[in-house]
């Protein structure tokens, strides 16, 4: 059996839940939207997943773009993993009806919860908590394949009403925004200038000039680039000097810089 699995990753978590669904399969091609390339597809694969985070309740930006490449592809079963630090709304129905305007169908579509990365509300929860939240996402991992493999075509899951409602109100006034929002990045004296920042950055939103980085107002808030880098001199508003960061513990930069 074999099987497309396109990612979009930031701070590893996709990354992490494509690389363990891609071990339920034996002919996997693991291909990262932001470096897709068509000639890395294999054009006549049983299955196709498409995994991504959430971001501001909603499927992100390049996540939307790469549908225009999807449709050039022969897709025989398309599934979805919608990833998240617990609030997944009404994403993968925005991801149904953006597929099906472009003639696709989505033929099932899971909600995964994984620790945050979106440090401007906090660091990264205790070990513990995110040893809980990787343990419950690789028994759901289990549990779909079945489905996928079995080419079952099921509703999409999604969030209680209210949250639908008010968080897909919040994406729809946010989306043009988000660009703009690296405006609050700032870098502190730690700073080496490694570049690691402008090498993560999937949007190719930052420039290194006199040894540090600057943001160009393309940003898609992965967050990848204060995540990862190593002297943690990256900094986001005022509180985060006091953040403790996060990316996925099996995941290591070189995965995303090679990605």
């Amino acid at each position: 059996m074999s099987i497309n699995i396109f990612y979009y990753s930031g701070t590893g978590n996709s990354l992490w839940i494509a690389k363990k669904i891609a071990k339920e399969f034996k002919d996997v091609h693991l291909i990262s939207i932001t470096n897709f390339n068509i000639n890395n597809v294999n054009n006549d694969a049983d299955y196709t997943g498409i995994v991504f985070p959430v971001y501001m309740w909603g499927v992100p930006a390049p996540v939307i773009n790469f549908l225009d490449e999807l449709k050039k592809i022969k897709n025989n079963y398309i599934f979805a993993a919608a990833v998240n630090g617990g609030q997944v709304s009404n994403t993968l129905v925005q991801l149904h009806k953006k597929m099906q305007e472009k003639g696709m169908n989505l033929n099932s579509g899971f909600d995964f919860k994984t620790p945050s990365n979106y440090i401007p509300w906090g660091g990264a929860i205790p070990q513990n908590k995110q040893k809980k939240l990787f343990n419950s996402a690789l028994k759901k991992i289990k549990q779909i394949i079945p489905i996928i493999k079995e080419r079952k075509n099921l509703p999409v899951e999604k969030g209680p009403l209210w949250q639908r409602i008010l968080f897909s109100g919040f994406y729809k006034m946010s989306f043009n925004h988000v660009h703009g929002m690296d405006k609050k990045f700032w870098v502190d004296e730690k700073c080496n200038g490694c570049e690691i920042c402008a090498k993560i950055c999937p949007a190719s939103n930052i420039e290194i000039k006199d040894g540090k980085p600057t943001w160009n107002q393309k940003c898609h808030q992965c967050l990848a680039c204060i995540q990862w880098c190593p002297k943690e001199s990256i900094q986001y508003g005022k509180k985060t000097p006091d953040y403790e960061r996060y990316h996925h513990p099996e995941i290591k930069l070189n995965d995303m810089l090679t990605k």
